[in-house]
């Protein structure tokens, strides 16, 4: 095999053979019927027999030491079956490797909300009054609340996902540079606001423990349950088969999870444990704040000779996530010389941890405004400034790219959108009040295939069984799940049977990182590969020289129902997908182009999205419809980033003053036009089996851009602490 990408032959893809024709097609979701009849029950929707109800105590300063605990008053409450406070069985943070656990109890207060116990009542009602009572005497500490404030940067964390990167002379290239920039951006704290909230109901069989858990990936809980309660992994099976959203949140193991199990095992009963929405923000994680120094230098070409993506970020003490700020920067744009680096200051607040989209979300929110700058400062508009620095090849490994497609979603985007109408001056366009403007941006998600495994069986009713521990979190698992089997076994969508979120069940990668679909999808693609081998062979020809299509075999001048080949001797396969030896050799992402139109009021600086045109390369698309609501809901996102996300956190006292739906602001209906997501559909069979790459955290990645870019060719304004809050615009208005 050669290192060039274009000269190789492509790698085994197992869906191309398949002809039912169910593969990309926009299929309802096949868990839709369950989710709306309210048939699909969630993690705190169970109720087995005599289940109490548990209320977390956190603690209400955010740095110290609790001095003295008074639970008399809350055990002496109505309802109270049990107080369980200051405790070495309550974990303290949700830190700590899978298989380490969660670290254990402490009297050492180290961010506001800290878990110190739990509440165990007949109600939940009477859980949380109790919980109330309990009475904590600390000693206050100096605490580290404000990292802006914290001068101690670690400039290279070794824990970093994304390490250094510098390449070449900087300076020289900024020297050398006929135009330069020099900027510095600043992004809030941001929160996995999902609507589901993170709940568990714990039970015991025995020394056995079941969960019925809102958790993203199962099979790293289940170690990480195991390791914090002292028992074996085999003891413990989570139940996940639907999960409200997780947006990263529910990725690692929340105390909540433990607390439940420990309440349970102390009482003989199962517990429910339930956060509140402020707890969440508390006891789940933050998407650091970031402050960025972006430094671009081209010649009179517009190719750019420098770029510099130089971050700061925060995390408490005892965790190693550093928000990857770089990450979807890094192959973006060709140029020479090179340096992106992210620092990290240790604070006293809730842990950070990979909110949607780690690094891209941010990082191309600040670089995109900045290229767009730059591009205006040498007079190229801002696409063909993009197009110009295209690179051939990843620019910081050299690597080939797996496939790319990315000049492609920039022309076809700006057709879409009507951006050869677009007035390249500010200010020039205005309808009454409003200033109306259009901006554009690139998009980029990282992609990468995990471990992953699914069993398929194949039974004489003709119905395919599919297996997995994979979970579903709104993003259309079951259904992507359904059409990979239906497609290569020859089925429709309604005689394939799928079922997730069972730690019994073969171990997947998980929800997260925009890997699910790619990794379980070809688990799923390799079992079926072995079952059309063996129906195959019951059939006396190849696999190459059957067809499999409507539940028949066809080979030669055979047409067999399936189930009829299959009769009484059912057969099943396990698939097992990892990155194979050629993964390391190429550089593989999703791609995208973002345009927008906004309008800017002149006279008080609110600002409206009015149209909004995205065009991606995600490779082959499993599913049009969930594929499209996936790039969808990260645009919104990326538009809150934008305009309103922002979590507010107290200097004095650390904590958040802004945890909940009312407060913070996210987008709602009215905020957002018709989106037009359209794909340019190529297989990337580099990538994995089924040739899909990232999907929802591709929307994400330059949408904020996009719309900021716009509002400042609408009315001239810039501003570059996130997010564009209408009395941030409204200072630089123009006079009407």
């Amino acid at each position: 095999m050669t290192d060039s990408i274009t000269e190789r032959p492509a790698l085994h893809s197992p869906l191309d053979r398949g002809v039912q024709g169910v593969i990309g097609k926009p299929i309802d979701r096949v868990d839709g019927p369950a989710k709306v009849t309210g048939a699909a029950r969630y993690a705190y929707e169970t109720d087995p027999d005599g289940t109490l109800y548990g209320h977390v105590v956190g603690a209400t300063i955010g740095r110290g030491r609790i001095i003295s605990v008074d639970a008399d008053a809350a055990r002496a409450a109505t309802g109270v079956v049990a107080v369980i406070v200051d405790d070495a069985r309550i974990p303290s943070d949700s830190a700590g490797g899978a298989e380490k656990g969660l670290p254990g109890f402490t009297r050492d207060i180290s961010y506001f909300g800290q878990p110190v116990g739990i509440v165990v009542a007949d109600s939940f009602e009477a859980a949380r009054a109790a919980a109330r009572l309990v009475r904590i005497e600390y000693e206050p500490g100096e605490g580290r609340f404000d990292p802006a404030a914290v001068d101690d940067v670690d400039p290279e964390p070794a824990s970093a996902f994304v390490k250094n990167v510098a390449i070449g002379d900087l300076d020289a290239a900024l020297a050398a540079s006929v135009v330069t920039y020099d900027a510095t951006f600043t992004t809030p704290h941001h929160l996995p606001a999902a609507m589901e909230p993170h709940a568990t109901t714990a039970s015991w069989d025995g020394d056995q423990l079941v969960l019925r858990s809102s958790l993203q990936v199962l099979a790293g809980a289940r170690k990480k349950v195991a390791g914090t309660l002292g028992i074996a992994a085999e003891q413990v099976r989570i139940l996940a088969p639907f999960v409200g959203g997780g947006f990263g949140g529910k990725t690692g193991t929340g105390t909540e999870t433990v607390m439940a199990a420990v309440a349970a095992r102390e009482v003989g009963r199962p517990v429910k444990v339930a956060l509140s929405r402020r707890q969440t923000a508390q006891l789940v994680h933050r998407r650091s704040e970031t402050q960025q120094r972006i430094r671009l230098g081209c010649d009179e070409n517009g190719k750019l000779l420098a770029i510099a993506q130089e971050s700061t970020v925060s995390q408490k003490d005892g965790r190693g996530f550093v928000e990857p700020v770089p990450f979807g920067s890094l192959p973006l744009y060709a140029a020479a010389a090179r340096r992106f680096t992210t620092g990290l200051r240790r604070v006293d607040l809730p842990t950070s941890g990979a909110v949607r989209a780690p690094g891209e979300a941010i990082g191309t929110l600040t670089l995109e405004t900045a290229i767009d700058e730059l591009a205006e400062m040498i007079g190229i508009d801002p696409v063909e400034f993009r197009r110009i620095n295209e690179p051939a090849s990843d620019p910081g490994s050299g690597k080939p790219f797996s496939t790319r497609r990315m000049t492609d979603c920039y022309a076809e985007g700006a057709r879409r959108f009507g951006w050869d109408a677009r007035e390249p001056k500010p200010a020039q366009r205005r309808e009454g009040d409003w200033w109306i403007g259009h901006g554009m941006a690139a998009a980029f998600r990282g992609n990468f295939t995990v471990e992953s495994r699914a069993r398929v069986r194949l039974g004489g009713d003709g119905r395919a069984v599919i297996e997995t521990d994979m979970t579903d979190i709104g993003t259309g698992t079951y259904t992507i799940a359904a059409q990979v089997a239906g497609e290569m076994l020859g089925l429709g969508v309604d005689a394939v049977t799928v079922t997730l979120g069972d730690t019994d069940l073969p171990e997947s990668a998980g929800s997260g990182g925009s890997f699910g679909a790619g990794s379980t999808g070809s688990a799923i693609a390799l079992a079926c590969e072995t079952i059309i081998a063996e129906l195959a062979q019951r059939m006396g020809t190849t696999p190459e020289d059957m067809t499999l299509k409507d539940g028949h075999a066809i080979a030669g001048n055979r047409r067999v129902p399936i189930g009829e080949l299959v009769g009484n001797a059912p057969v099943a396969a396990e698939g097992h997908a990892k990155p194979g030896a050629h993964t390391p050799r190429s550089s593989q992402a999703s791609h995208g182009a973002h345009f927008a139109e906004v309008a800017v009021h002149a006279v008080t600086g609110e600002v409206r999205v009015r149209r909004f045109v995205s065009v991606c390369d995600v490779g082959r698309v499993l599913n049009a419809k969930t594929a499209r609501s996936q790039i969808l809901g990260g645009i919104i996102w990326g538009i809150g980033y934008a305009l309103c996300e922002e979590g507010v956190i107290d200097p004095r006292t650390g904590q958040f003053v802004n945890p909940d739906f009312g407060e913070y602001h996210m987008p709602v209906q009215a905020d957002i036009p018709h989106i037009d997501v359209h794909f340019i559909e190529q297989h990337d069979a580099i990538a994995n089996e089924v040739g899909a790459k990232a999907v929802g955290e591709l929307g994400i990645s330059g949408a904020g851009a996009a719309v900021t870019n716009a509002i400042y060719n609408a009315c001239g304004v810039r501003v570059r602490d996130f997010p564009m809050t209408l009395d941030k615009v409204l200072a630089g208005l123009p006079e009407s």
